[in-house]
């Protein structure tokens, strides 16, 4: 049998371009040789298509763009390739499954997962349902309403009227949730645009940050206590993860805390009671199934330092797979290296391809 083909996406024109490489070439790293023919392929801030040949080092550093070619994915569903411009024609490259390590809008939105849909090539992840809703964070929150998992208060708004309609906007915060809250677009990862605001003008500043992000914006009740995350892998039969705490160097676990404080940490597996432990992994398998989830998926948490309550925050179906992510050191401590996971991943990949939802 021969190698199995995976086409790594990569880049993007969101604003987790960066981190985007950066797990790209965590994941190339271990994507075992003998096993798959890796073709890396970048996509620019400006939304051009390239098919990388080079080292990948040059991926993580942001220098790969001179040495790669031009390429589109052909949406034909009797191709299934990619389609590589050489000396004015294209030519095709078949692929066997993508791995669309990509963050953010147009990339975990469900648009990328549409357009391979639409080709009937197998992909890594969740399918555009359960990635177009976990992107927003209003439509998680409405979802996990409805399956009645636990939540903090919170209030959105349409970000184009905020102009107009400011200041009832922060009066109802200030009447509802108070201060401090958190402020956030409704459709972006690696707590991009996220603001903490103690007063009224603190939240008007963060409220036109957020805008300047997304068209909805979202405020929610700060929670006083720990910072937990779990990692789920699977199609219908799920596995679930331990669980890790993040220990925040700065005041919330922002841009900055995340990628460039290297006084932010990670404990895996966070020390908690058996009964918190438990009730957060229950709730990361309800979550995962209330949005339809497949393949894998992060899924965060509160746990409130006085009532000890365990508060579902957000559900990210693309995870970061950097040096400093939670997701692959969650399935390390479970025994599984990151070439195994990546050989996981890619074969839920194909089974759900193929209708075996295993």
């Amino acid at each position: 049998m021969g190698k199995i083909t995976v086409a790594v996406i990569f880049g993007g024109q969101s604003s987790e371009h960066e981190v985007s490489r950066v797990s790209a070439t965590t994941m190339i790293s271990a994507l075992r040789q003998e096993i798959y023919e890796v073709i890396p392929v970048g996509i620019t801030k400006e939304g051009n298509w390239r098919i990388y040949h080079g080292p990948v080092e040059a991926i993580r550093n942001g220098t790969w763009e001179p040495y790669s070619t031009e390429v589109v994915l052909s949406p034909d569903a009797s191709k299934k390739c990619l389609l590589k411009l050489v000396g004015g024609k294209y030519k095709e490259i078949p692929i066997d499954v993508v791995l669309p390590a990509l963050h953010g809008a147009w990339g975990e939105d469900g648009t990328i997962q549409g357009l391979l849909e639409m080709a009937q090539i197998p992909y890594v992840g969740c399918g555009v349902l359960a990635s177009a809703v976990s992107m927003d964070k209003v439509y998680t929150k409405l979802i996990a309403k409805a399956a009645r998992i636990p939540m903090a208060k919170y209030l959105w708004f349409d970000g184009r009227t905020l102009e107009h309609t400011k200041e009832k906007i922060i009066a109802q915060v200030e009447k509802k949730l108070g201060y401090p809250c958190f402020v956030k677009p409704a459709n972006a990862g690696s707590s991009v645009g996220i603001s903490k605001a103690k007063n009224k003008a603190e939240l008007e500043a963060a409220l036109a940050l957020a805008a300047s992000y997304d068209r909805k914006v979202i405020v929610e009740e700060a929670i006083v206590g720990r910072e937990l995350e779990c990692a789920v892998l699977g199609n219908d039969q799920v596995r679930v993860s331990g669980v890790g705490e993040v220990l925040a160097a700065a005041e919330f676990y922002d841009y900055e805390a995340k990628y460039h404080n290297a006084a932010s940490k990670t404990v895996i597996p966070a020390d908690l009671p058996d009964k918190t432990r438990e009730t957060v992994r229950k709730i990361a398998e309800k979550v995962f199934r209330a949005v339809d989830g497949c393949g894998l998926a992060r899924v965060d948490f509160f746990v409130e330092q006085e009532s000890g309550r365990v508060i579902f925050n957000e559900l990210n179906t693309m995870p970061g797979f950097t040096a400093i992510s939670m997701y692959p050191m969650l399935w390390e401590e479970e025994g599984m290296s990151k070439s195994e996971l990546m050989d996981c991943l890619i074969r839920l990949a194909l089974e759900r391809d193929n209708g075996i939802r295993g």
